[in-house]
């Protein structure tokens, strides 16, 4: 089976707010874009980011042809996108996260913020499922967490001076931290106290690459990891293999291991963790599509204002995706 995951940027109908098409044409253009890749990716399950209506992931089906599965997050951010699951198997939601995890205080988004004004709650909704497997159950979580682009009141994408961009970038961080906190203690529920016997996958848009402190949050407890130079330490079992994750970044080939450009600098921001159980059997790794692993990656580079994009076909990300044995 091959299980991914895809920001699908905007999947949103014609002229239903900020970042959806503007013309039926460039709306059509897009659903057959990211149509024609699903289809040539073949993926038994992808977990899907930037999806807004029900409708809109139905136009997708239908361009797909076939039988498919699909589920979304009821808790959208404020731009109304939301992630969501395609599926070739039966799916059940078993969980839609959105509050922070317990302990966890709210966190400062704006100046001047009041304690009761400050969010409680994760950018979008986590939306976990169970499905059948090839070896038995397979438990999935997708997540999308706050970008790292930058916003400022009034719709700004430029701060005023360096002090407001870096309190700005501090809020950023500082809920994308909650959020990675809230996807792990998500994770440890559908770990249910051992991975070793468990097929879990977490995956997304984590908004950060590998070694990020908030990417490092999902992987658990440090120790055994997928690079070449520890092998050694992912083979000898230990105590944290019951609850660690490993993020696949690893087995995917270096001159592909990026799903995003931004400012030109190519980075792996779409991420998929997975549990004990489930990393032994997996035969095969990658972004974008597995017939296109000698070739180079090619992805438009993204800057500061995610405006310039609109109406544009396709996605400014990549698929990751794992072909599982």
């Amino acid at each position: 089976m091959l299980l991914g995951t895809w920001n699908l940027e905007n999947l949103m109908l014609p002229r239903s707010g900020d970042g959806a098409p503007k013309t039926d044409a460039q709306y059509e253009a897009k659903v057959n874009d990211l149509a024609s890749v699903i289809t040539a990716l073949d993926p038994t399950l992808l977990g899907v980011q930037e999806v807004k209506q029900q409708e809109a992931l139905d136009d997708l089906v239908k361009a797909l042809g076939g039988e498919w599965h699909t589920e979304l997050s009821e808790h959208a951010d404020g731009r109304g996108i939301r992630v969501g699951f395609l599926s070739r198997r039966e799916l059940r939601v078993s969980h839609d996260v959105t509050a922070f995890a317990a302990r966890l205080d709210p966190v400062q988004t704006l100046d001047g913020q009041k304690p009761e004004d400050k969010e409680k709650e994760t950018s979008r909704g986590f939306l976990a499922v169970e499905l059948e497997g090839d070896d038995g159950p397979l438990q999935v979580a997708v997540a999308h967490l706050k970008s790292k682009l930058l916003s400022y009141p009034n719709k700004r994408f430029q701060p005023r001076d360096e002090a407001e961009r870096a309190r700005f970038g501090a809020y950023a961080l500082y809920r994308r931290s909650a959020e990675a906190a809230t996807l792990r203690v998500l994770a440890n529920e559908l770990l249910a106290g051992d991975g070793r016997e468990r097929d879990v996958a977490v995956l997304g848009d984590m908004n950060d690459v590998v070694y990020a402190a908030t990417t490092q949050i999902l992987v658990g407890i440090p120790g055994s990891t997928l690079e070449k130079n520890d092998e050694r330490a992912f083979v000898q079992s230990d105590k944290g293999d019951a609850e660690r994750l490993w993020d696949v970044a690893p087995l995917i080939p270096e001159s592909r291991r990026f799903s995003r450009v931004s400012f030109k600098r190519a980075e792996l921001i779409d991420h998929i963790l997975v549990s004990h159980r489930l990393v032994h059997r997996i035969t095969q790794a990658g972004t974008g599509l597995p017939d296109e692993q000698g070739d180079a990656l090619e992805l438009p580079s993204v800057g500061e204002n995610p405006a310039d994009r609109v109406g544009t076909p396709g996605s400014d990300h990549a698929p990751v995706w794992i072909r599982i044995g």
